[in-house]
């Protein structure tokens, strides 16, 4: 973290810019050249990433990795704060170079516009002092897990859905990793991601503040850290609360027999697989299948009438849905699918982005539904090439 061999001095601007840190006792002069010294990757310039990168910055970190390899969308100018209008369609990592920029000249900003990968996780992780995960998917979260304990660096880990968040502190000595807490991904579907689910604007802000917060500290080494204990908040009722974590010796990862020691072991990979690439295969059924959007708009256009069974929740198909598409949510499927979804028609079931949908088809096709194909990409990629007035959300 700290070279003692080349030190770094603070220029006399700086001295007026962190003068409210130079009066903490727990910083001082010394403590924001070590902050000076250090380096942080933030892997995700998302709703988490924004908050941390911003702060971060702010604090005077010497070096900030950022990892992203998206485009800034209308959607995420709700929580997003990073951005702004003018920066829809750019790159984010671009976009956040002039954010940050424009917020401490002093810092040096690496950007990485890429997908974090096995391949290149080890290499992007090594030049850095930590990392935060800003992530917003399981499979990512469980590859920056991994690749911190294998790496050796320590992991600010955030998440948030709906009006809940947490936050804590893995993969440091002696402590847990997220493998500890969670061994496996849930199954594809499961749990909806933000888009599916939604989430309160402010609470990436809470969360990434507290990422931050840690980040600074250990950087610091002022305090007592998040190491061993779970933070829970809960926007709605305006609480936190804390569960104890314990390092697990049997954790595949971190244990003392580890099962995973690189990230292209078998049972690795199977939990870095992109959830939202998954896809029914045909022996689930009789034809069970996948149906990509342009496909079913010349359906449509011939005159042709599939079943179109929507699976989403009530309240995404009020902001939009398909003509003459019928309404019946995931978790309601296997209790009215007798009653609602005729076996003589050809079915193609939709969501929002073909997770839960894939999950539908293949329920389906086990009970002997004949002809059902998913709908790839969902309502939102019907928007995209279709529909160009539909909402996106």
């Amino acid at each position: 973290m700290e070279d003692s061999h080349h030190p770094v001095e603070l220029q006399r601007e700086e001295f007026a810019r962190y003068s409210r840190h130079l009066t903490l006792p727990e910083v001082g002069p010394e403590g924001q050249r070590k902050l000076k010294r250090s380096s942080v990757l933030v892997i995700g310039a998302g709703g988490l990433g924004a908050p941390v990168s911003l702060y971060l910055a702010a604090a005077g970190v010497g070096r900030i990795g950022l990892v992203d390899f998206d485009r800034v969308e209308v959607s995420n100018l709700q929580r997003q704060v990073l951005f702004g209008d003018q920066d829809v369609g750019r790159p984010k990592v671009e976009a956040a170079r002039e954010r940050l920029a424009a917020i401490n000249p002093f810092v040096k900003l690496e950007l990485h516009d890429t997908r974090l990968t096995p391949s290149n996780a080890m290499s992007l992780l090594e030049p850095y002092d930590l990392v935060v995960d800003g992530t917003d998917n399981f499979p990512t979260r469980y590859l920056v897990n991994d690749a911190c304990v294998l790496a050796g660096k320590t992991n600010m880990y955030g998440s948030i859905y709906r009006f809940e968040g947490q936050a804590s502190v893995f993969a440091d000595t002696n402590g847990p990793c997220y493998r500890c807490l969670f061994p496996e991904p849930p199954a594809p579907g499961a749990v909806p991601n933000c888009a599916e689910g939604g989430v309160l604007g402010v609470l990436p802000g809470i969360i990434g503040s507290i990422q931050a917060t840690e980040a600074i500290k250990r950087l610091l080494g002022a305090g007592t850290s998040l190491v061993g204990r779970l933070l829970l908040f809960d926007a709605l009722e305006m609480r936190f609360r804390e569960l104890a974590l314990r390092k697990d010796p049997d954790c595949p990862v971190c244990g003392k027999r580890p099962l995973i020691t690189s990230l292209d072991d078998p049972q690795a990979m199977e939990s870095y697989q992109e959830v939202c690439a998954v896809t029914v295969e045909p022996d689930r059924g009789p034809t069970a299948g996948i149906l990509d959007v342009t496909t079913l708009k010349q359906k449509l256009d011939r005159g042709e009438k599939p079943f179109i069974l929507d699976v989403r929740t009530r309240m995404e198909w009020e902001i939009c849905h398909l003509d003459g598409s019928t309404l019946l949510p995931l978790n309601e499927l296997p209790g009215r699918a007798a009653e609602m979804v005729p076996r003589e028609r050809e079915i193609v079931v939709i969501c929002h982005s073909g997770i839960r949908s894939a999950a539908a088809v293949e329920w389906l096709a086990g009970a002997g539904y004949r002809s059902v194909s998913n709908l790839t990409g969902g309502i939102d990629a019907w928007a995209a090439v279709i529909d160009s007035e539909m909402p996106r959300y």
